[in-house]
């Protein structure tokens, strides 16, 4: 192998994108060491917005029990299709009429609330109030929420990319593909 590839390879590595040959894989964790990576994983990403309110997956469990809730999904449809919180809606939906959603809390997500951050930063710039679940749909499920799919409640859950691969025991998981991780659309 050149230094060209070996490099290229060491550049993937450090970033998550792929494992190593005999890297540990997610298995090796519990799901309490889960959500504790979970949990410093989002840490990390909410430097990017700190002004961004955040919601524990608890708190949103209880005002979803009072239906004082309602999710927006920020992922990529592929992502939306293997599952989804209870009742969530797209950004898209959100975005048509924010004022419908008056009296409920809204909250975001993506895998694990990077993306979402994001976005409840650019509706806060815009005057919007929204939250963003602490450790996205990783942390919700290993919290013990439940998710559904077209057909209804499903043990699967699209983690991204390897790097994320850290949905709870008895959840199969999917990921995007190398390049459509490089490259998203």
């Amino acid at each position: 192998m050149n230094i060209k590839w070996t490099l290229l390879i060491v550049i993937l590595i450090i970033g998550g994108l792929i494992m190593p040959p005999g890297s540990p894989g997610e298995s090796a964790l519990s799901d309490a060491q889960k959500i504790q990576q979970v949990y410093r994983m989002y840490s990390d990403y909410k430097k990017d917005f700190p002004e961004v309110m955040d919601m524990t997956p608890q708190a949103a469990m209880a005002l979803l029990k009072k239906d004082q809730i309602i999710f927006v999904d920020t992922r990529k449809p592929a992502e939306m299709r293997v599952s989804t919180l209870p009742a969530a809606i797209t950004k898209k939906e959100f975005m048509k009429h924010p004022g419908k959603y008056n009296g409920k809390t809204v909250v975001t997500y993506c895998t694990i609330s990077y993306r979402s951050g994001v976005f409840a930063r650019n509706m806060a710039e815009e005057g919007i109030t929204v939250y963003n679940l602490t450790g996205g749909i990783l942390a919700w499920t290993l919290e013990g929420g439940k998710v559904y799919d077209a057909a209804g409640e499903t043990k699967r859950i699209h983690v991204y990319g390897n790097k994320w691969d850290l949905s709870p025991s008895g959840y199969e998981t999917e990921k995007f593909g190398f390049w459509e991780q490089i490259f998203p659309k």
